[in-house]
């Protein structure tokens, strides 16, 4: 008796080849709707799955396969006498092989004006059950979903007359990854499509993007996963033109850099620059030249060796100052070419181009915690209402440039975290802290220049007058912060003392 296979891909690529060559060994081809039809238009001899069934395809292709004479070939366990004997009876023909591959729902979803109907039409029923019968009974059938493996499995076959087991185990399990990942993207976007921000029970797939060399530490094993429709803006959906493979602590970073400079205005030329996932140096100005010395000079220790991300097209000039220094990665939306060429001398220098776009309102953030996961909104409000002056003196316009300057970082550093910030730069960040004066007095001890006249950022508010006081002590002149605390009032009043000019935002930032 032929030896069958059951082949009904969306995906057509290589069917053609593997299908000739099946038969070429003597195996009987059963398909179904378009891929019988590209088989047959090739003269591959295909048996319709109609002829197996005794019964037409029927309500526009939405059952074709469900049927005892497809599913019993399938499960029916060789190595059970009563399994084979009423299959026999039955008249049904084992299977040895299926290849499927599912409806493109992903890519349906994708397209603009897509309507709910257009979605729910590309809902695979018959393929799922296809493949999970065929995983489940992997001990006698072969389950192939992605053309990557035909070569290994067709070599098998040649060779050997059948898989291994190994093989067998190995394709079952990405089976059911495949067809677990497809009803969790199916699920995602019901959710999605019905305001369901976090359902009962949180299903998520990811595509392995890269492997990478290892983790935050040699000793860790590591890899990347893509959401299957990446955000525009985001690392994962950026292009590498320059440099290594990016490793782990350098996507993280990249990310860090990307999110704290889409804070500003796209026609605020800005640099940030970042350090172990926080700011250490941020720059505005009329053109990114001015941008990146504010950004080098806010911390020109700590960018040795860190990522730089600016808000518009990189040139030749500005690429030969970036160059004078080791950073690990430059991300912008545009290069010219000469920049490139210049960029491109450094060969461990990570160039990326990626668009500057700030996320979505319905973005979530998640956050593993050992035996769970944390899940939020991801933190894109930075300001709820227009900042309260709660003090006598009201902020000039410079610092009030300054102190909103201020406020965009300190979203993006390490809680406890205070930014001081200087004609249009910061000078000093005091990130990570346990408890906010330590924050503060660090951000003041390490200033490239003098505090006196700056301005300072506070993620949360002041618990004491004593935050109050220090600044006063280095000269900072406005300040900016959530306010909340019940001292409010001691530290409003430690500020009209001192003559400096507080604003209250209402709303806080922590980054833990």
């Amino acid at each position: 008796m032929k030896r069958r296979a059951i082949i009904s891909v969306s995906d057509k690529t290589g069917v053609v080849d593997l299908a000739w060559r099946l038969v070429s060994m003597g195996w009987e081809i059963v398909s179904t709707g378009g891929t019988a039809s590209i088989l047959a238009a090739e003269g591959v001899p295909v048996t319709a799955v109609s002829d197996v069934t005794g019964f037409p395809e029927c309500l526009d292709g939405r059952v074709k396969t469900l049927h005892p004479a497809v599913h019993a070939g399938i499960l029916a366990r060789r190595d059970v006498p009563a399994h084979m004997e009423q299959i026999a009876k039955l008249g049904v023909v084992p299977v040895d092989l299926v290849v499927v591959n599912l409806y493109p729902f992903r890519q349906t979803v994708a397209r603009p004006g897509v309507t709910w109907d257009e979605a729910v039409e590309q809902v695979d029923i018959g393929g799922p059950s296809l493949i999970r019968a065929a995983a489940k009974n992997h001990a006698a059938v072969t389950v192939v979903v992605d053309p990557a493996d035909y070569g290994r499995v067709l070599a098998e076959f040649e060779r050997d007359g059948d898989t291994s087991v190994a093989t067998r185990r190995e394709l079952a399990a990405r089976a059911f990854r495949h067809t677990a990942a497809y009803d969790s993207f199916i699920a995602g976007w019901f959710g999605g499509q019905l305001g369901v921000r976090f359902p009962e029970q949180l299903t998520l797939t990811w595509d392995r993007q890269q492997q990478l060399r290892y983790g935050e530490n040699p000793h860790q094993a590591a890899a990347l996963y893509v959401d299957p429709v990446p955000a525009a803006g985001s690392v994962t959906a950026a292009q590498q033109l320059n440099g290594k493979e990016l490793s782990f602590n350098n996507i993280g970073d990249a990310d860090a850099a990307l999110a704290c400079l889409t804070e500003f205005p796209s026609d605020m030329p800005t640099v940030v620059a970042v350090k172990h996932g926080i700011p250490c140096g941020v720059g505005t100005g009329p053109h990114l030249m001015t941008a990146w010395r504010k950004a080098r000079d806010g911390d020109p220790v700590s960018i040795f060796g860190g990522v730089v991300a600016a808000n518009g097209t990189v040139d030749a000039p500005l690429a030969a100052k970036m160059a004078e220094l080791f950073l690990e990665i430059l991300l912008a939306p545009g290069f010219t070419g000469d920049a490139l060429e210049i960029l491109g001398r450094k060969k461990n220098l990570r160039v990326l181009q990626v668009a500057v776009v700030a996320p979505g309102q319905d973005e979530v953030a998640l956050r593993d915690v050992r035996g769970g996961l944390l899940v939020q909104d991801r933190d894109v409000l930075l300001l709820k209402d227009e900042p309260r002056v709660v003090t006598l003196s009201r902020p000039t316009a410079e610092e009030q440039a300054d102190l909103l300057l201020a406020w965009r970082v300190v979203k993006h550093a390490r809680s406890n975290a205070i930014v001081l910030a200087k004609g249009g730069g910061t000078i000093g960040v005091g990130p990570g802290q346990t408890n906010r004066i330590w924050a503060l007095q660090d951000a003041i001890r390490q200033a490239t220049t003098p505090p006196s006249g700056a301005v300072l950022a506070s993620d949360g508010f002041f618990p004491f007058a004593d935050s109050v006081q220090a600044a006063a002590a280095a000269g900072i002149r406005a300040i900016i912060q959530p306010g909340g605390s019940v001292k409010d009032a001691e530290s409003i009043a430690a500020a009209d003392e001192a003559g400096i000019a507080m604003l209250f935002t209402g709303i806080r930032h922590f980054r833990h």
